[in-house]
């Protein structure tokens, strides 16, 4: 137990805010960001399978965003292995 109560709600407040502000950005990203091509605007309006339950399935450009946050959390943990191994920490 903390001596100060309020320390565990400033610690919460600084998990929490961050993350929701991931959220909105990431979401924003992904609804209005993507690598496009010459053929984008077709392969967004082309419905390539229907589910039964009304579902359309497209062959959408793949976001921007995504693209960077999958090859930044690669990069990071390429990194993370090679310092833990290179400076011998246990983890």
């Amino acid at each position: 137990m903390r001596y100060f109560a309020l320390l565990n709600w400033q610690h919460v407040i600084l998990y929490v805010f961050p993350t929701l502000v991931f959220i909105l950005l990431f979401a924003t990203a992904l609804g209005f960001a993507h690598l496009k091509a010459a053929d984008s605007e077709a392969r967004k309006r082309h419905i390539t399978y229907r589910f039964p339950d009304g579902i359309e399935d497209r062959d959408a450009p793949f976001p921007l965003a995504m693209a960077l946050i999958v090859t930044g959390a690669l990069v990071w943990a390429v990194f993370y292995i090679l310092m833990m191994g290179i400076l011998g920490v246990k983890i």
